[in-house]
Order: structure tokens, then C-alpha cells, then sequence
């Protein structure tokens, strides 16, 4: 039940979240957008990402994953329906700050209730299968959205993906079970919040926070510019680039399951907790390496083959990171700690936007991005490793 209402709010997270970057060629035509309009657009969503990412953390050590989630959601099924009224660059703007502000409670509220519900031999695993549901609204936006947009307009296409949403809402409210001890844990709504003063000076924080602002970019890009990649590298356009985003994201969810598979196996085996995640993402660091030369790709599917291994390690990298706060803070400050570190991801988000978007204006080229996207994950990894080496439970005095 928990795994499946999770699963759900993803997908739905990710296809509102992605709705843009497929419409982009539409819109920037209707509405005379140029590259630096869409940039400020999504730096704009990222900025209110990144502060309700830290203050819905906050929010959800206070009242509990059920309330923080209703909260996030009902915010950005209202911005959702609102992008169907807007009629300029700035009216976009108004609508992605509060999509950001709704959406950035989504992984803080999720990740609390996986915290609440499963053992750290099972909390990687089904992390991973939570965070599928990212890929599989990657996975469904290219291919509903121009339906949609063919046969009902851009504007309704926002609507009716809106109200999709309130209908999770309800059953959220009416099915979210009471949480219980998952006898490893105490259950974190009885808990206190734990003051930020106290998290900030961890290290362990920082180490969390460090990763997500040096990984998170790099899905941010893959999200919001891949489209607009395979259009100017490929000339794809609505009805043509749906199948190589579908592939890249079919490979990325093999990454959220085997990255959570792979560390729940190795810990399951007598493998210590830290040694298990970081040899999971050790791999990973592997896996990202080939993106670099997918610029150079003559063909479209070996460039959609080296980015979705990226991808794929991406996402394996990520379950991992995102078990970090349950694994070593106590659940009064998970929340905080995965809303600060979120915050730092989106902060990274808002960088590489502006990065990419004065770089196709000037050069005309993603190179630079896929040159970030190959290392990122190394220097996450050494981050990590430097400021938390045994992954060992801290206690917040």
C-alpha cells in the first residue's frame, strides 16, 4: 500500500514536473520564447523548489509524512491547472514558483514514510521502487503529452493533468495507513523536530547536501533539455522524439531498481550498511563515464544508449544517496536533513539552467553538460566518503 501510493506520486510528480521540456518547441512558438526565457523559467521553478524543499522537510519532521504530503500535492495540482491560463513568459514563471513549491515536498514526505515503514535491508530496494515511479512519468510524458496536445490544445492538456492529480490526493488522505514501529525505528510523527542548528552542524549533513548539489544538476538537465537535445542534435520534433525518451528512461527505472536491489542484497548478506551503498555507487561512478562523448553520437540511438546508461546510473546512485539521511540521522531529523539536501540539488538545478541556456545561445552545443554529467558522480562519491567514511549513526546532542 505505502509502496504503491509513492509509486503513484511520482509518476504524477515527474510527468507535471516534465510537462515543459516536451512542450518547449510548442510553446516557445506560440509564446516567442528564446532560450533565455526558458532558462529563467526553469531557474524560477527551481528557486521556489529548492526553499519549499528545505521548509516541507522541516514541515514534514513536524506534522508527519501523511500531512506533508497533502500539503506538497494540493499546492501543485492548483499550479498545474493554473499553466493553462497563463499567456506569457512571466505568467510561466508565476505558475512553475508555485508548481516548485508544491513539488518540493514530494521526496521529503516520501522518503519519511519509506523511513517509517522498512528496515534498512529493505529501505534501499524499496526506495528504488518508489523512485521508478520518477521514471515511468519520464516515461509517459513524451508519449501522453502530444496526444493530448494534438487532440485537446496545450492549455486543456495542463487542466485535465491537474485534476489527475487531486484524484491521488483523496486517496492519499482516505488510504494512508496510521505508521507503525517497523522494529528498527521509532515512529517519527511522535518525535519532536530536532532544531536546524543541530543538523547543520553535522558533517554528515553536508556530506548529504554536497552530493545532491554535484548529482542533482545532472538529472535537472536530462530532464528539462533532452528534448530540446534530440530536436537540434537530430531534428526530432513532438511526434518523433517520444521513443529514444522512452528508452532513456525504461533503462534509468533498471537503474532504481538493480541500485536498490544491489545494496538491500549486499546488506542482507552480512555486507556493513556504509560499505554496501558506497560500493553500489562506485559502480555507478563507472556506469556515467560514456556520456561524455554522447554529442559525438552519429547515430540517435547509440546517443540515447549513452545517456540512458547515465541515466540508469543516475538513478542507481541516487537510491542510495537518498537512503543516507534514514540511515545515520534519527527519524526527528530526516526530513531536515533530506530537505536541506534537496534544496542544495535544486540550488545545483538552478545553476546548470542558466549554464545551458547562455551556452546553446552562445556555442550552440551540450558538450560542456556531458562532460559535467561524467564526473559529477565521482566527486559526489569522494564527498560523501571524506565526510561520513562508516556511515555511523550520529546523535544529535
Amino acid at each position: 500500500m505505502i509502496v504503491a501510493l509513492l509509486f503513484v506520486a511520482m509518476v504524477l510528480n515527474y510527468f507535471d514536473r516534465q510537462m515543459i521540456a516536451v512542450l518547449k518547441p510548442t510553446l516557445a512558438a506560440d509564446l516567442s520564447w528564446n532560450e533565455g526565457d526558458y532558462a529563467n523559467i526553469i531557474t524560477a521553478f527551481q528557486a521556489a523548489y529548492a526553499a519549499s524543499y528545505l521548509l516541507l522537510g522541516r514541515f514534514v519532521d513536524r506534522f508527519g509524512a501523511k500531512a506533508g504530503f497533502a500539503v506538497a500535492f494540493a499546492v501543485w495540482s492548483v499550479a498545474q491547472i493554473a499553466h493553462g491560463f497563463v499567456r506569457s513568459p512571466i505568467g510561466f514563471v508565476a505558475a512553475r514558483v508555485l508548481l516548485g513549491m508544491g513539488e518540493g515536498g514530494a521526496y521529503p514526505a516520501g522518503l519519511t514514510a519509506v523511513a517509517q515503514w522498512f528496515p534498512k535491508s529493505e529501505r534501499a530496494f524499496a526506495t528504488g521502487v518508489v523512485n521508478a515511479g520518477v521514471n515511468i512519468g519520464a516515461i509517459v510524458t513524451p508519449i501522453v503529452v502530444p496526444f493530448l496536445v494534438l487532440r485537446f490544445g496545450w492549455r486543456s492538456a495542463f487542466v485535465i493533468t491537474g485534476i489527475v492529480g487531486t484524484i491521488w490526493l483523496v486517496g492519499w488522505v482516505l488510504a494512508f495507513p496510521v505508521p507503525r514501529d517497523n522494529g528498527t525505528r521509532t515512529n517519527p510523527d511522535s518525535l519532536p523536530g530536532v532544531a536546524w542548528s543541530r543538523v547543520f552542524r553535522r558533517k554528515e549533513t553536508w556530506a548529504y547536501a554536497i552530493a545532491k548539489f554535484l548529482i542533482d544538476p545532472i538529472w535537472w538537465m536530462f530532464l528539462f533539455w533532452l528534448p530540446d537535445f534530440f530536436a537540434k542534435r537530430y531534428g526530432l520534433d513532438l511526434r518523433s522524439f517520444g521513443p529514444p525518451l522512452v528508452f532513456i528512461y525504461i533503462l534509468s527505472d533498471l537503474g532504481n531498481l538493480s541500485g536498490g536491489w544491489l545494496s538491500s542484497h549486499l546488506i542482507k548478506r552480512g555486507v556493513q550498511v556504509g560499505v554496501a551503498r558506497k560500493v553500489t555507487m562506485l559502480i555507478c561512478v563507472f556506469l556515467a563515464v560514456p556520456v561524455a562523448f554522447a554529442m559525438y553520437a552519429h547515430s540517435m540511438w547509440l546517443a540515447a544508449c549513452l545517456i540512458g546508461l547515465a541515466a540508469a546510473a543516475h538513478q542507481a546512485f541516487s537510491v542510495n544517496l537518498f537512503t543516507f539521511p534514514s540511515d545515520v540521522f534519527p527519524p526527528s531529523a530526516a526530513g531536515s536533513v533530506i530537505g536541506f539536501g534537496g534544496m542544495a540539488g535544486a540550488i545545483g538545478g538552478m545553476a546548470i539552467a542558466q549554464f545551458t541556456g547562455w551556452i546553446l545561445s552562445s556555442f550552440g552545443t551540450y558538450t560542456p553538460m556531458f562532460a559535467m554529467a561524467c564526473s559529477a558522480y565521482l566527486l559526489a562519491l569522494l564527498a560523501i566518503h571524506l565526510l561520513s567514511p562508516s556511515f555511523r549513526e550520529v546523535e544529535l546532542i
